[in-house]
């Protein structure tokens, strides 16, 4: 299919913009930052591309397939890709640090590497799936799921940052001093969280609007919705510690890093783990 060359192409952009970035850290060449943004945006270009031609595929091959690219395994990885990539360019025009990229890419990179071992076909969907809820529902929470990867990209540059300058590793030349302060990566990783707090929580929200519509109730304790409540309970309390309690740096840092490997739990390992109202997502 032509919407998978397309995202063969996004792949091999992301692949090179991982190392143009990583190679702008000890450079801080303006070119090569400039290059490294520019394959990422051809990159995500083509992704966005891929995806709008594999929804309009779905809907020609008839209304049983027809639906937006995000309900199987494959779909959904390639469709994380490029909500990660749509809220990194986003963060660095905000922010204009493109040595951010270094440590937010390769996750994107990673998921649709992963998506290119994993069946492409377009399948029919089940009857559960077959509702206008779906589009809100995993919409928001990959989106969500999105700036959580990308706040855990920052933590993880605060982290070293902050151990860097503990050892007073003050070299100009060296990779660290390519990042902002840490008060600034400490603000960034908070701002990240706090935009994608509100896309989980309409997630949660239109998921048991869906499930009472497809099953009859709003929560039935399936092992996605407790993981995705302990995921969201986990990034509230952050939200609710940084606003009440003052807490910054390393302690949010590292909250930040932990709340994404929940993520990661709660959207790989529950499907592939687990068995439940969700395990049509394999």
């Amino acid at each position: 299919m032509i919407s998978s060359k397309l995202f063969g192409v996004a792949m091999i952009a992301y692949f090179i913009s991982t190392f143009a970035y990583i190679f702008f850290l000890p450079s801080r060449k303006k070119g090569v930052g400039s290059f490294a943004s520019i394959v990422t945006w051809i990159g995500f270009l083509s992704q966005t591309a891929g995806l709008i031609l594999r929804w309009k595929d779905s809907y020609a091959m008839g209304p049983e397939f027809g639906r937006i690219p995000f309900t199987n395994l494959f779909e959904s990885m390639v469709f994380f890709s490029w909500s990660l990539v749509l809220v990194y360019l986003g963060v660095e025009l905000k922010f204009k640090y493109k040595s951010f990229g270094a440590f937010v890419i390769p996750f994107s990179l990673i998921a649709l590497a992963y998506s290119a071992f994993l069946s492409d076909e377009i399948e029919p969907l089940v009857p559960a799936l077959q509702s206008y809820w779906l589009h809100a529902h995993v919409a928001t929470c990959f989106l969500g799921y999105a700036s959580f990867a990308a706040a855990c990209g920052i933590s993880i540059i605060y982290l070293l940052k902050e151990r860097g300058e503990k050892r007073g590793d003050n070299n100009p030349n060296g990779f660290l001093a390519a990042f902002p302060g840490t008060k600034i990566l400490d603000e960034v990783n908070y701002k990240i969280i706090a935009v994608g707090f509100p896309f989980l929580t309409i997630g949660i929200i239109t998921g048991a609007y869906w499930a009472n519509y497809a099953w009859g109730t709003y929560w039935s304790w399936d092992p996605k919705e407790t993981w995705s409540l302990i995921t969201w309970l986990i990034y509230a309390a952050f939200l609710h510690a940084r606003l009440t309690y003052g807490w910054m740096g390393r302690r949010t840092a590292i909250l930040s890093v932990a709340g994404f490997i929940m993520v990661a739990f709660c959207y790989l390992g529950v499907n592939l783990l687990l068995s439940g109202l969700h395990s049509y997502a394999t």
